[in-house]
Order: structure tokens, then sequence, then C-alpha cells
């Protein structure tokens, strides 16, 4: 095979070989407008053929379970390796996170039912239009008001007004964040520290009303990816302690339940070394008219210098087009990534141009974002690893 000149570029990843999110049909915005419509919320819509209405209703959403982490793992995991041909309704299917597939991003879809371009938390980290900063919307730094930032009601709250029983129970670190406020408020919130206490908390919630919206969360199995990675024993472990978890609460449930155990994301780990981790920080084509890099390393927001947009997109291109989808911020709304539609006050929060990774690679900051540089487990993009969650389903 004759070597590649130096004036030879393969060409970039086609925009439209990115497998987008299932919005409208079965992404984590249609789960709640879907079990609400189902108790007779009035305003919300059942996208989710798939499923079938309960009075009571619980969502279990476990930080980083993805669809194929957990298929991996049957021997970690028995009781929901068991309850793989209920998802989505029986089917056997996984639903599809949303892009950014990352926490925040998630968690607003989940609990507003509304696409990220709609709700307005488009990625890890974006810029404010309105400071020129980047913010952390995991994080809320810096400290921007929660409600113009993301002004539409919770379904939380839409249930809780049409006279559904609606609580959220986590840890009480999240009883009063800006996140948690603008995406899963609405109803009792109700704080415990232990696993075990938040299913047990969380079965007394779902039998407090004749309907019953309950959300319930566990961060560990996260935590651990990102540290150690979904191939290591840590890991394993966390995922035999949410295997526990999620069956225990599945015997408890009240009459006339259903469970529903999905995730915010999956994960891939990422090799240590300068094939895989391509450094933003000491590439000087790559910070070429670059004013801001915003999201993180498997899901970028580039912010330009005003006039170099179009330098910017071309650069990227090149350079790492044949491992990224890299669109301009027009050309990534018109693919539909955040949805079939962008907010007016949400569009400049896009980055002038946005990367998504195709391989197994990050885009890394050493200088800038020098924790998360040092992730094993990343998430963010598009592929099946990252965006399929499942949506396991007990009934009582």
């Amino acid at each position: 095979m004759s070597q590649l000149s130096a004036w030879d570029h393969p060409e970039p990843l086609a925009l439209d070989s990115a497998p987008l999110p299932e919005y409208g049909t079965g992404s984590l915005a249609d789960l709640l407008p879907t079990l609400a419509a189902g108790m007779g919320v009035p305003g919300l819509t059942a996208t989710i053929e798939e499923l079938t209405a309960a009075d009571r209703v619980c969502v279990f959403l476990v930080d980083g379970l993805g669809w194929e982490q957990l298929r991996a793992h049957p021997d970690e995991a028995p009781f929901l390796t068991s309850l793989l041909g209920t998802s989505r309704g029986g089917t056997g299917r996984p639903l599809t996170a949303g892009y950014p597939a990352t926490t925040a991003t998630s968690l607003a879809s989940v609990g507003t039912g509304l696409p990220p371009g709609a709700h307005g938390l488009p990625g890890y980290t974006v810029r404010n239009p309105g400071t020129g900063q980047l913010m952390n919307q995991l994080r809320w730094q810096p400290y921007t008001e929660p409600r113009p930032w993301q002004p539409y009601p919770t379904v939380f709250q839409l249930a809780h007004e049409a006279g559904v029983h609606a609580a959220q129970v986590s840890s009480p670190t999240f009883q009063h964040t800006p996140l948690t406020k603008v995406a899963l408020s609405g109803g009792t919130f109700v704080g415990r520290l232990t696993g075990e206490d938040r299913m047990d908390l969380a079965a007394e919630q779902l039998a407090a009303g004749d309907r019953s919206l309950v959300y319930t969360y566990y961060a560990e199995l996260d935590g651990s990816g990102h540290r150690y990675g979904v191939a290591s024993d840590t890991w394993r472990g966390q995922l035999m302690c949410v295997d526990r978890l999620a069956q225990r609460l599945a015997e408890q449930l009240p009459p006339r339940s259903a469970l529903y155990v999905t995730a915010d994301h999956g994960m891939v780990d990422v090799p240590f070394d300068e094939q895989h981790r391509i450094d933003f920080d000491e590439d000087w084509e790559l910070r070429a008219g670059v004013a801001l890099l915003g999201g993180e390393g498997r899901a970028r927001h580039v912010y330009a210098v005003p006039g170099a947009e179009n330098d910017v997109l071309t650069c990227w291109r090149e350079v790492l087009g044949e491992q990224f989808w890299v669109a301009s911020r027009d050309e990534a709304i018109a693919a539909g990534w955040f949805g079939p539609s962008v907010d007016e006050r949400v569009y400049q929060r896009i980055g002038d141009v946005v990367a998504a990774a195709h391989d197994d690679v990050l885009l890394i900051a050493s200088e800038r974002e020098p924790k998360e540089s040092a992730l094993v487990g990343n998430h963010g993009s598009m592929t099946p690893a990252e965006q399929l969650v499942p949506l396991l389903e007990v009934r009582s």
C-alpha cells in the first residue's frame, strides 16, 4: 500500500454517520413525560410507545451504568442481567442518553423531559453568553441564576401540581444545588446517605400516594469508572453493589408499581498514550484562533476568537476529522445533535465548533483541566458505549 503524501488529507468523518439520539421516541428526555402522562398529568405526551402506564412509578438512575457495560458483566449483576429482556417495555432495547452523554445534560433531560437544545444544559462546561466565561453546569461554577438559565418546569413540578405524590430520594448533598433546582425539583426531596436507606425510602415514598412519581439516584459507580476504569475490579465491585440495591428496591415495591432502572450515560476507558490522548494545551494548531475550550474530552465545545470561526473549523477537521465528528454550531444543530430544535437563549452556549469522539480517544487539556485529563473512564459522545442506557422494568 502506498504511503500518503504530505498533500493528501483523508476524508473527515461524515456528519450524517453520527448515530443520533432517539429524541422524541426513545431518549432519556422522553422517559418522565411518558410515565407522568400515564398517570394523567396534563400537558405531557407518552412518546415511548412501548411503556405501559402504572399508578406508582420509581425511576432508579445509576450514574454511569451503560447498556454495553451492563451486558458485558452478567456475573457481577445477575439480577439486572435477568431484567435485560424487560428493557424499554419488553423489547429488550436500550434508550439513548442524548448529546452530550454527560451527567448534567442527562439529568436535565430526565427531569425536564426536554432535549438539551431546549433545557439549555448542552455540555459539561459551556460558555455563558452573558459573561463570556465558561460555566461548569455540573458544579454550577461560576454561580449563575438557575431559573433564567433553565426556565422550564420539571416533570416533578407538573406532577405535583396535578396531585401526584412526587419525590426525590438522593444524597443530602444534592438537596439545595442549582442543578437539582433546575432539573429535579418538585414535590418532596428526602436525603439519605446510604444506598440501602435510599432504596427503602424510595419504596416508602412510592406507597405514600395513590399516584406516585419517585426518583432515586446512585453516583458511586460513575466515580469508580472515572478513577479506575470500567475494566477495573473497583468498578465491578460497585456494579455488584448496584445489583443488590436494585433487587432490594424491587422486592419492596408496593402494589400497582413499576420500577425502572436506567442511567445517564455509559463509559469508555481511554489508554494513557499520545495516540489516544491528544493534548490541546500542547498542540499549537488546535489552539490557534480558540478563545475558550469547553465541554469535556469526548464532547468538545470550541469557542473561536471572533472572525476565526471558519479557520478553527477547518483546522479541527484536518487535525481531528478521522477520529472525531467535527461540526460547526449550525451544522450540529441542523443535524439534530441537541434535539429537534435549539432555543434562542441556548444557541450561543453551543460551541462555534463542536467535536464528538468517534474512536477511543480524548482531547485533553493537561494544563487547563488537570483533574479531568487524568480520568481513566470517560464519556460524552455518541458512540453506543456512551449513548445507550438500560430501561429495566419490574412491576408489582
